[in-house]
């Protein structure tokens, strides 16, 4: 065939595989906007008040026999070990310190907390977790720079590390917590293991009747556990502390939701690789035994494992959490059905499973046990016309397939959602006219509604209620935070009106803390704290709303019209506020959070629950098919936003 006749034909061919390849992207677009982006239907009456009483509504249940709830809809706040406990030589401290660009610094750190920990026998801090061999060569100082990797379209935002080369940055250091080494006393994070009563008495005084808190496997278990030297292996000091601080909650006036597994491997258990081995199973069930014998009592709602599939993604399949360090094919075959995604979650079902029979079998506390799951969902959507797959890949791996493994373990099912991700090719794209908090959730109420909606229909034949074990916002300003609680709780009221069975809210939470990987960054608590003057508290306006919210059981006209004005106003006057993620040249996030923050404007959008306008997709391609099909150039819609103090508007 001469050369011409063949460029001809490789050009049509290849102009019938992108024709073929757009085709095929448009109509799965075109199913999933059907689905899941048509405005929702808004059962509340907006013009009522309140416009939500929640003490008006029909008791949701829990369908187990005995059950310790009240009937009504409680409120509640969460936290985690990791996130507040002081004295914790855990895997996360470890992995804070590691690699610091002072290493003479980083390691008087660690010696410091070492002997923090040491001197706390007499409340059962005193025994240390064993060293990772990692850990014992961190001293080395290899330098490494971020790869950024697709797969955190699929869920947050990450950065994953490799070895050898220079910063891209220019810097020749890298942490692998931000923002923790440039703020005061990193590792004592909320002494609430030395000083439980500050956050309980702050809890408490928002009038809540349920508090979540976590028993850290690396405190109960600071060594690998062997059948000759069992006992050897286990810190009874450190569960007697727990019991005792789990009466505290209780003498405070709250019942207690317990969650055992909450994004903290024990050192010793990375080092043989976790929970893609078998032998966690045991070791995790020999952790489950200690605590359900020690303080089941005391407790009314568990929570197995908080988060499954979030820890298995960013630990195994990416190696940005501590006790993972995947190498490149483990990275490249993850997603598959034997790679080690879905081989860590077969563990932790299984675990679940056995976790869930020995505490119906042996709790002491006269009722029949709570338990459940704390499931992580985000609303995720395509940017442009060829993410489309990539968000259809996502809720495969995400939404469902852990839920449905235990779904028969299950006394309840607890939603963890916190907003909606944008996908746009490899990574999360930063949309413009979206509001956003400071660790780069997209602010959605909205999406809270659809999923309380789709979990139903998929398993309302099990006849169990579902409970929010985790909403909130990183919002330093509490601008956001107000309409934020507010206008999720609103999405909840809603779903309920429409049928689905929710127990209860918790928020996250009560004060800001460490916030994983990204450190003292992001501030998602309603109290202020000033690291530098002893952890002072300061609640802030959020705090005295969440608490008028909880005594009242009502959102009021006036209180939801405040919130969003004060809002409003600051969008539209361009103030400014942080905000912890980088922003590369095309718009998209890469989760490594900021040390420092930049300045992003608050957005003059109304996303209140049943007012955000879905867009249509926004890549060039997509913007430029519209332009084509549209017959007459369309303006800019204008909403104008009035109330008795202020009168603006919006270009949408």
């Amino acid at each position: 065939m001469p050369l011409p006749a063949f460029l001809a034909a490789a050009a049509k061919l290849a102009v019938l595989v992108v024709a073929a390849a757009t085709a095929a992207n448009a109509a799965s677009f075109a199913r999933y906007r059907r689905r899941h982006l048509r405005r929702i239907p808004n059962p509340i009456d907006e013009a009522a008040d309140p416009v939500a009483d929640f003490r008006a509504l029909p008791s949701a249940g829990t369908g187990a026999d005995d059950a310790s709830d009240d009937g009504g809809f409680f409120f509640g706040l969460a936290t985690a070990p990791a996130h507040v406990e002081d004295r914790l030589e855990d895997a996360w401290l470890q992995f804070a310190t590691e690699h610091s660009c002072d290493e003479k610094e980083a390691v008087r750190d660690h010696k410091t907390a070492d002997a923090v920990m040491a001197s706390a026998a007499g409340d059962g801090g005193a025994q240390l977790a064993s060293r990772s061999r990692k850990e014992e060569k961190a001293g080395e100082g290899e330098k490494r720079k971020p790869l950024k990797v697709a797969m955190e379209a699929m869920l947050r935002g990450f950065e994953m590390f490799s070895e050898g080369g220079e910063s891209d940055s220019g810097d020749n250091c890298s942490h692998n917590v931000a923002a923790w080494h440039n703020v005061p006393c990193p590792q004592e994070r909320l002494k609430f293991w030395s000083d439980p009563d500050t956050e309980l008495k702050l809890a408490k005084e928002t009038g809540i009747s349920v508090f979540r808190m976590g028993i850290d496997w690396t405190r109960v278990m600071p060594k690998e556990p062997t059948d000759a030297e069992f006992k050897s292996s286990v810190n009874f000091a450190a569960l007697e502390r727990y019991r005792w601080i789990i009466q505290r909650v209780h003498e405070y006036g709250m019942k207690v939701m317990l969650t055992l597994f909450h994004h903290s491997l024990p050192p010793w258990a990375g080092e043989y690789g976790g929970w893609k081995m078998e032998k966690t199973v045991k070791y995790f069930m020999d952790f489950v035994r200690l605590v359900v014998d020690r303080v089941s009592d005391l407790v009314d709602y568990w929570v197995v494992f908080n988060e499954p599939h979030v820890f298995v993604m960013l630990t195994y399949c990416a190696g940005a959490w501590p006790g993972g360090d995947p190498n490149a094919i483990e990275v490249a075959t993850s997603a598959l059905p034997t790679g080690v995604y879905n081989q860590a979650l077969h563990w932790m079902a299984i675990a679940h499973a056995e976790a869930y029979d020995y505490i119906h079998l042996k709790s002491k506390n006269g009722r029949k046990p709570i338990v459940g799951v704390a499931h992580h969902v985000s609303f995720t959507r395509p940017y442009g016309l060829f993410d489309v797959a990539a968000v259809t890949v996502a809720n495969t791996l995400t939404l469902f397939p852990y839920i449905d493994s235990i779904c028969d373990k299950l006394d309840f099912i607890g939603i963890n959602y916190y907003g909606q991700v944008v996908i746009s090719g490899p990574g999360l794209k930063l949309v413009d006219n979206d509001e956003y908090s400071e660790s780069g959730r997209g602010v959605y109420p909205d999406g809270l509604f659809c999923i309380l909606i789709q979990f139903n229909e998929r398993y309302k034949s099990l006849n169990i209620p579902f409970l929010i074990t985790e909403n909130g916002v990183s919002d330093e300003t509490d601008l956001i935070r107000k309409p934020y609680i507010l206008e999720h709780l609103l999405a909840i009221y809603a779903a309920i009106i429409m049928g689905v069975r929710v127990l209860g809210y918790l928020f996250w939470t009560t004060s800001d803390n460490w916030e994983w990987a990204d450190g003292y960054g992001p501030k998602f608590g309603l109290v202020a704290v000033d690291r530098a003057n002893n952890l002072a508290r300061e609640p802030r306006p959020s705090y005295y709303l969440f608490s008028k919210v909880v005594t009242t059981g009502k959102i009021t006209r006036q209180d939801r019209l405040c919130a969003w004005r004060e809002l409003q106003q600051a969008a539209f006057q361009k103030k400014t506020r942080p905000f912890f993620r980088a922003v590369d040249k095309h718009g998209r996030m890469y989760a490594g959070g900021l040390d420092r923050p930049i300045q992003r404007p608050f957005i003059l959008r109304d996303w209140r629950f049943g007012h955000y306008e879905m867009e249509g997709l926004q890549d060039p391609f997509s913007r430029f098919i519209r332009f084509i099909i549209s017959p007459i150039s369309q303006k800019k819609k204008i909403h104008y936003i009035e109330d008795d103090d202020v009168s603006y508007s919006i270009s949408g």
